[in-house]
């Protein structure tokens, strides 16, 4: 996972992306699925999300997108199992936020997980990020600084 830190910034050219990665971030303002389909907005809203103390929604978000591509049955249990230890159980370090039907029945059916096993979580937790979180990402000193750095160059 890509990190924006004090060493680290989005300006300039980085090997990993192969355009600027800072090229759509006036798309960004047109949907979080905008966002969330570029790995510089990933990182952005990641930070964002980071400095309101819910860096857990876009974790288990992506977490949720790469369990959608598991080929293998091991595989899957495997990782089903750390998404709900991480995110899902009510101990979980990074318990997301969703409602307790939501979370009984995911804890029913861990044992034989499917790929849609976190479908309806990641549903309520998209929903949060699109309706709660975004509108402030984009009035954020993050973005607006990300906008800047695209229209000096």
């Amino acid at each position: 996972m890509w990190k924006i830190s004090r060493r680290f910034s989005l300006t300039g050219r980085l090997c990993c992306f192969p355009k600027d990665p800072l090229g759509d971030v006036e798309t960004w303002s047109e949907s979080v699925d905008k966002v969330l389909g570029c790995k510089a907005g990933q990182i952005a809203f990641r930070e964002f999300l980071k400095s309101e103390y819910s860096e857990e929604n876009i974790l288990f978000w992506l977490a949720c997108e790469e369990y959608k591509k598991i080929k293998t049955v091991p595989e899957m249990i495997s990782s089903a199992n750390r998404i709900y230890s991480e995110f899902v159980h009510s101990d979980a370090p990074r318990q997301i936020n969703i409602d307790c039907g939501t979370r009984d029945n995911i804890t029913k059916n861990i044992s034989q997980p499917t790929l849609t096993s976190f479908d309806s979580a990641q549903k309520l937790i998209y929903s949060l990020m699109a309706r709660d979180c975004y509108p402030r990402f984009l009035k954020s000193d993050i973005y607006h600084g990300l906008l800047r750095r695209t229209d000096s160059r």
